[in-house]
């Protein structure tokens, strides 16, 4: 049997739920792996009428802080917010942009490990001396140089992981998270690396920031058979699951499991996208209102490519995520570089989503989940198929809403 959960419809409604109770986020990725490159606050800050006009409620950027990395994955000052992005006086100006177009903006929180400034125990760079937050070697794990405590998650690797059961370590990030949500300007908060600490520190976290909405990144493996994605991914999905609780379900996720499998569904594998309970065999198939589905981000696409969409489907991808349940989420290289019709097709989409209230826990009824075929009602209000079979809804009641390269979406006049 799937994963069974009673969701939060009756939770009494706080700051840090209530995004997520409402359910009808649509997100943008505003960023890929090249974008310090450029000038990239005042690119979106011209962007921003754009992307609010197009029904984003939130914009994820990338990591703000001063880092040794261009791309801000290998931060050292956290309070310093001069970056390769642009610096402290365009980053506000952009967030200011996006208060007033009602759009929020997101931050990208990476203290799963920090860049020391000075060498400490071992010869290693495991001190923080001279900058805001000066942790010494305790505030580093044991497993990564420091004189803290074994992880309590994955390692990564070359760089000083953040011993996160110090209770110094946690009342500072504590207080950072609530300068970039109080002062600073940011409203949501997506957490990198998860895996690399326990989920019980992201829900002391998210208590003590309060984020309007918040994501994790749980990123493991699918299961494969002699190399091919295993039909049967409960596994993979339940340990996403087995992570949102673990925050106290304070936090949704990324649907690794739907990327997963969508990508090679579109394919000519389209019986990949019903479960064996006749559910979307993703996250979203078990806990939709904490599932966040996306196609492509900075690592899996963009010019690292570690697990890319097959491109010439990536509309097929869209028409799947943002007519479903679950939490959808756009990426900016697709959205902006990738041609006007696909930005116009990517818009048309989230309108219809829009006007037929489709939202996080919207029902879904899989009608064809065949090799060239899959087509569902969601809410009894949309149709839509993806794929080469023939297909359209029965009655005269629905009207062709949208349809491009293999894919096509109706909805029901009332």
């Amino acid at each position: 049997m799937g994963y069974i959960h009673v969701d939060d419809e009756n939770i009494q409604q706080t700051d840090t739920r209530l995004a997520t109770r409402k359910g009808r986020e649509i997100i943008l990725q505003a960023f890929n792996w090249e974008s310090h490159k450029y000038d990239w606050w005042s690119n979106l800050e011209r962007k921003m009428p754009d992307i609010a006009k197009s029904g984003f409620t939130s914009a994820w950027l990338p990591p703000a802080s001063q880092s040794l990395s261009l791309e801000g994955y290998l931060p050292q000052d956290l309070y310093s917010l001069k970056s390769a992005y642009g610096s402290e006086h365009l980053l506000k100006a952009l967030l200011q942009k996006m208060k007033q177009l009602k759009v929020r903006a997101m931050a990208d929180i990476v203290i799963n490990h920090r860049v020391g400034t000075t060498k400490g125990h071992g010869g290693m760079y495991n001190r923080y001396d001279g900058i805001p937050l000066p942790w010494d070697e305790h505030a580093v794990t044991s497993c990564t140089g420091g004189l803290g405590n074994r992880s309590t998650g994955d390692s990564f690797n070359g760089v000083p992981n953040v011993d996160h059961t110090q209770s110094f370590v946690r009342k500072d990030i504590i207080e950072w998270l609530r300068w970039l949500r109080n002062k600073v300007g940011f409203q949501d908060m997506r957490f990198d690396f998860a895996r690399g600490y326990a989920a019980k520190y992201v829900k002391e976290y998210i208590e003590g920031a309060k984020p309007v909405f918040s994501i994790g990144e749980f990123w493991d493996s699918c299961n494969y058979h002699n190399s091919r994605l295993a039909y049967n991914q409960d596994s993979h999905r339940q340990r996403i699951i087995n992570w949102i609780d673990a925050t106290g379900q304070l936090a949704t996720a990324f649907d690794f499991t739907t990327k997963g499998i969508l990508q090679e569904a579109v394919k000519g594998e389209y019986w990949r996208l019903r479960d064996a309970q006749g559910k979307p065999p993703g996250v979203m198939g078990w806990w939709p209102s904490r599932a966040v589905t996306f196609l492509e981000n900075h690592d899996t696409g963009s010019t690292q490519e570690h697990w890319p969409f097959p491109a010439k489907h990536i509309m097929e991808g869209y028409a799947y995520n943002l007519t479903h349940p679950g939490i959808p989420t756009i990426f900016y290289d697709h959205f902006y570089d990738w041609g006007t019709s696909i930005h116009d097709q990517i818009v048309k989409l989230i309108d219809i989503r829009k006007r037929q209230d489709i939202h996080s826990r919207s029902s879904v009824r899989i009608l064809e989940a065949q090799p060239s075929l899959y087509s569902a009602m969601i809410g009894e209000k949309v149709s839509m198929k993806i794929g080469d079979g023939s297909w359209c809804p029965l009655g005269k009641e629905w009207k062709l809403a949208a349809s491009g390269h293999r894919y096509a979406v109706w909805y029901k006049e009332n």
